[in-house]
């Protein structure tokens, strides 16, 4: 009898729960952004940094003259710049720096297929984890799944550009101007491997900029599907 008794108690109870989330669920807005919508929005978002800010790289003084990316010389052959303009070089000096920017613009022209790919394979869940994520998110998720690719097609690029322009001629005949200087240490750096990783800094430093303006700024949200998503972390 005691059980016959609490049941109606229970029963109660469920009802005067069931009105209480009824009512919090319709103080919910009516629409909602569904996963689609989320990653169809930031895969948007992602390739309008591509297009937008990585295409800029590819021009000639897209990196020499973009503060932001402008690849800046090792600190190995700092003394040597130094050096040479000490010596009267200062123009050769300058003409190795601008070969070095060169080899970066003509290599960023082999990222955008990659990070198309990267996109398109981009999951629900990293479209969540993204838009809620840093200002950077976006940017960060490309690099984690880019870096390595991007890497192996920038190098040779970078390798056959050296050639192209001369600088490998150039800067074998600075090092070698440097090395005959009486009592200076004798250097012989991987410009390669460096102006590679330069470059890929690059890159995702100008995917980063979009990034954050998005985000922060409502007008750069250029359709509904932007302004819709973006909403969502604002």
């Amino acid at each position: 009898m005691k059980n016959i008794k609490f049941i109606p108690l229970v029963l109660l109870f469920i009802t005067g729960a069931c009105a209480e989330l009824q009512q919090m669920a319709n103080q919910l807005p009516a629409s909602t952004v569904s996963n689609l919508d989320i990653a169809s929005g930031l895969k948007q978002a992602l390739q309008l940094g591509i297009d937008k800010q990585v295409s800029k790289l590819t021009a000639e003084d897209g990196f020499f003259k973009n503060e932001l990316v402008k690849i800046a010389l090792p600190d190995e052959l700092k003394k040597v710049d130094q050096a040479l303009r000490g010596i009267g070089l200062g123009n050769l000096a300058d003409e190795g720096l601008k070969v070095l920017n060169r080899a970066a613009e003509d290599a960023v022209a082999e990222a955008t297929p990659i990070f198309v790919n990267a996109v398109r394979n981009m999951t629900f869940d990293d479209a969540k984890n993204i838009l809620l994520g840093a200002d950077n998110a976006a940017t960060t998720y490309l690099e984690s799944t880019t870096s390595k690719t991007l890497y192996e097609k920038f190098n040779p690029v970078i390798k056959e550009s050296f050639a192209n322009v001369g600088a490998d001629q150039i800067w074998s005949n600075l090092i070698s101007k440097y090395n005959t200087i009486p009592f200076v240490s004798k250097v012989n750096p991987d410009l390669t491997d460096y102006v590679t990783n330069e470059a890929l800094k690059g890159v995702y430093t100008m995917i980063s900029v979009e990034e954050k303006e998005i985000r922060t700024n409502l007008s750069a949200r250029s359709n509904a599907l932007l302004q819709k998503v973006f909403a969502l972390q604002d």
